[in-house]
């Protein structure tokens, strides 16, 4: 941790790196961002934690202007007929860890079905959608995109009547035991 102020790390950015990092910012690219600051200032003691907060003040200037990545809809109804547009019976609804390098963590929200045997997605939770959709509810330890995976999932299993599974909720990876599969 240093004593400079993630606007002093801006300013201290040759000018085509800040294009470069504003680029990424204006199209949502988080992690390139970060990845782009920390890797010229970390010579200089910048940590990956203060480009983070670098990178979160441009999202700040830009707010109006960033082209977001769509919310997946999380509204039970939404849900809802996304299931039942799925081929073959839903069996069990899922939701597992995904990631890139464009949006770090998130969660897919996914329809098991039988006959025939698949899984379908739903929903794609990332984590600043599911911070917007849950408002000022704080979701405690957990990452926003788990937290609402497993509130979306857990309704939408109860709604249909089949199982919800989350392996592994609380660390975003793919270290997570095997999926749910179905069968005939």
């Amino acid at each position: 941790m240093t004593d400079i102020s993630p606007g002093q790390w801006w300013e201290s950015l040759p000018p085509e790196v800040r294009d470069e990092v504003d680029g990424h910012v204006l199209r949502d690219a988080r992690l390139p961002a970060v990845l782009v600051v920390f890797e010229v200032c970390r010579a200089r003691g910048l940590g990956l934690h203060e480009a983070q907060l670098v990178v979160h003040e441009r999202y700040v200037r830009h707010r109006d202007r960033i082209a977001r990545t769509s919310d997946s809809p999380l509204d039970l109804e939404s849900l809802v007929a996304r299931a039942a547009s799925a081929p073959g019976r839903v069996v069990a609804i899922e939701a597992v860890w995904d990631g890139d390098t464009v949006h770090d963590w998130f969660v897919l929200l996914l329809a098991v079905t039988a006959g025939p045997a698949g899984e379908h997605p739903l929903a794609t939770i990332y984590r600043d959608s599911a911070v917007r959709h849950l408002g000022d509810e704080d979701p405690g330890p957990l990452h926003p995109s788990a937290f609402a995976a497993d509130r979306a999932g857990r309704a939408l299993a109860a709604r249909l009547s089949v199982p919800f599974r989350f392996a592994g909720p609380d660390t975003p990876g793919d270290e997570a035991p095997g999926r749910l599969r179905a069968h005939g």
